[in-house]
């Protein structure tokens, strides 16, 4: 067997909220709750289980996720639409913006939690002239 990533825990302030709203911009559902774990599952079977913890306890990540240009236009509308702000950075200091990086597209924002969220349509690095991010 290959080694894969199964599921990670996201701390959020709020379990239901944090997933419902990933669920929402990448077009998924969340799951039923289990546990103290609100699931969100990804196309390729990782699934990122949202867990209420104290405010304090937060510490932000950062989550991308690859999308095909079809789920990348359909999440950009529901982000718009959602009055979500995005930039082009990482470091978002280039609101409503989105960047042409690797020969795709992609965009950032943040969740309800504070995490950095990222949407792409090509890998990193995968052209040859973009060895670095």
């Amino acid at each position: 067997m290959s080694v894969e990533l199964n599921h990670t825990i996201v701390h959020a302030r709020d379990n239901r909220e944090s997933a419902a709203f990933l669920a929402h911009v990448l077009g998924l559902e969340a799951g039923a709750p289990w546990g103290p774990f609100v699931p969100v599952e990804t196309a390729n079977g990782v699934t990122l289980d949202f867990a209420t913890v104290p405010a304090a306890d937060l510490s932000p990540q950062h989550y991308a996720f690859l999308l095909s240009d079809e789920e990348f236009d359909a999440a950009h509308a529901r982000i718009r639409e959602a009055g979500i702000t995005f930039c082009a950075d990482p470091h978002l200091t280039l609101p409503g913006e989105i960047n042409h990086h690797h020969g795709g597209r992609g965009l950032y924002f943040r969740d309800p939690a504070g995490h950095g969220m990222e949407i792409i349509t090509r890998p990193y690095g995968s052209l040859p002239e973009a060895g670095t991010r």
